[in-house]
């Protein structure tokens, strides 16, 4: 074990051979992103060894997928997950088509706001947890059994009273603002006793102008029903700041940048919370990048801990 903890801290960061001479880091010359690396590749390592010597062909194939390594949507344990999201609006479903459970091309997904957010989110989920079931739940037909499992829920207070209930148990600095004028009435808040700032979309000029930035926040803390389990928010003003929160976790591109930059920053941390800017190009979500500070419009803690604490 000990030899194969030593690879891993080895090939978990370039900086064991940046100076052109090999040579394996101290525990305390690890950063936080450096840790999570070591401690995924250690993992992997322990289970290729564990079913080499058992034979087990399948832990084989698990462990060779990289993104089962580590990571906020990677949730240990094999135990249940559940995507909840928001169902839409009485008034909107009669526009949407195949919505009425009567119709025989009915699908149960048309009732979901953040459907662009759930599939993408779904299809990660269970891609890096293959031993979990993996539930999507309507925010209005969540059961006690569900309330107590890892969740991930999508969307905001306006519509998934689950993200509501959460929130408000959870006691954060940052506020959802919601009015009849979502265009203007429609904003993220951090109201605490030293200040109060407000993070608004922003549209083309014109009273219809198109949205062409979205505020959306990712949370990720302990469930207070059940501390063995987590909670995970993503959540916009709109359906793009839903969908560009959840690709900042699933979008190959970004995702291991930030992951990388959640490690760093909130290691060790029971909650963390992260308020961002998501751009919309075209009509497209742009996945957000977290290492970019002009990204990044709040965090909580708003302080990162000593490096010795880490």
């Amino acid at each position: 074990v000990r030899r194969l903890a030593a690879y891993a801290t080895f090939f978990s960061t370039h900086r064991s051979v940046e100076s052109g001479e090999p040579r394996l880091l101290g525990e305390a010359e690890l950063t936080g992103a450096d840790k999570v690396r070591r401690d995924g590749l250690l993992a992997e390592l322990l289970q290729l060894r564990d079913a080499a010597q058992n034979g087990s062909a399948s832990e084989l194939r698990v462990v060779k997928d990289p993104l089962t390594r580590h990571g906020s949507l990677r949730f240990e344990g094999g135990r249940g997950i559940t995507i909840v999201g928001a169902r839409h609006p009485v008034e909107h479903l009669g526009r949407l088509p195949y919505a009425e459970p009567s119709d025989p091309d009915h699908n149960v997904l048309t009732s979901f706001i953040d459907i662009d957010a759930l599939v993408e989110i779904h299809g990660h989920i269970r891609a890096v947890n293959p031993d979990s079931e993996v539930r999507i739940r309507l925010a209005s037909d969540l059961r006690p059994d569900d309330y107590t499992s890892h969740l991930v829920l999508l969307g905001g207070i306006d519509g998934n009273v689950a993200t509501r209930r959460f929130v408000e148990r959870l006691n954060l600095p940052v506020h959802q603002v919601s009015g009849p004028d979502r265009r203007v009435d429609a904003y993220y808040e951090v109201r605490d006793q030293r200040r109060r700032e407000e993070f608004r979309p922003r549209f083309q000029p014109g009273d219809d102008g198109e949205l062409w930035e979205d505020i959306a926040q990712f949370v990720r803390t302990r469930n207070p029903l059940n501390a063995k389990r987590t909670v995970i928010i993503c959540n916009g003003i709109y359906a793009r700041g839903t969908l560009g929160a959840v690709r900042a976790l699933t979008d190959a591109k970004f995702r291991d940048r930030n992951e990388a930059y959640l490690a760093s920053r909130f290691s060790g941390v029971p909650t963390a919370s992260l308020v961002m800017r998501v751009q919309v190009v075209g009509g497209q979500t742009v996945t957000p990048d977290w290492s970019d500070p002009l990204v990044r419009l709040h965090e909580l803690p708003e302080h990162p801990p000593e490096i010795g604490n880490q």
